[in-house]
């Protein structure tokens, strides 16, 4: 969809142009439900982390995900700064991991 041209307007009705964008595209349900599984598998993640460190099996049994599925959102939280690395487990095999805030 073209931009309105807005040469001619009056300076009273001129618009920012990211004004215009977000009239103009709307955000694809799609993405909108992926964020809120995101946001919803976050909150979950930092309940589990709040009263002791953990590692991922133990994560994904409290909040009933796959193991997989469990590891690609901690580390999306462990990039962004959210939790940390706390210890490895006592058989070399697991990190356990702690909030940060």
């Amino acid at each position: 969809m073209p931009l309105p041209n807005l040469k001619n307007e009056p300076m009273e009705t001129n618009r920012k142009t990211i004004n215009i964008i977000k009239e103009t595209r709307k955000v694809p349900a799609h993405v909108t439900e992926g964020r809120k599984k995101y946001m919803q598998i976050r909150k979950a993640i930092l309940e589990a982390l709040k009263e002791e460190s953990k590692n991922v099996p133990q994560i994904a049994a409290q909040i009933s995900l796959p193991l997989p599925e469990t590891t690609y959102y901690l580390m999306t939280l462990l990039k962004f700064g959210e939790v940390a690395v706390d210890s490895l487990d006592d058989m070399d095999e697991y990190y356990t991991y702690k909030l940060t805030k």
